[in-house]
């Protein structure tokens, strides 16, 4: 996306940078989140666009993803449901440290599994 033309010039040169020294850049749930985010509220992109960019982030060789496998488990609930990704992905951090359910009071997670609504 290039919104502003000299930042997204400067993230190429970075990029391009970094998989020259073969240097992975890591990314952490938090940023995705706020990605997903940006990209829903700022480009007002449909959901299959956000999934299928993060997707692409998700596979590719420059970037190592903190909590990957959770962040695909994720990902996929996010494409299928009706829910704001960062809940999934709480959801899934929740599950991944053995809780039977996460709560909450948002009402798009009914019918979910793994979530209570209260």
């Amino acid at each position: 996306m290039d919104d502003d033309t000299n930042q997204g010039s400067t993230a190429r040169r970075f990029f391009e940078a970094s998989k020259a020294q073969r240097e992975p850049l890591l990314i952490t749930p938090h940023v995705i989140c706020e990605l997903v985010w940006v990209l829903n509220t700022s480009f007002r992109l449909a959901k299959d666009e956000v999934v299928q960019i993060i997707q692409g982030i998700m596979e590719s060789d420059i970037f190592t993803i903190e909590r990957a496998s959770v962040m695909r488990s994720a990902l996929l609930r996010y494409g299928q449901g009706r829910a704001d990704f960062a809940d999934y992905l709480i959801g899934e951090i929740a599950s991944a440290a053995g809780c039977r359910d996460t709560v909450t009071f948002d009402r798009a997670l009914k019918g979910s599994p793994g979530f209570t609504i209260l």
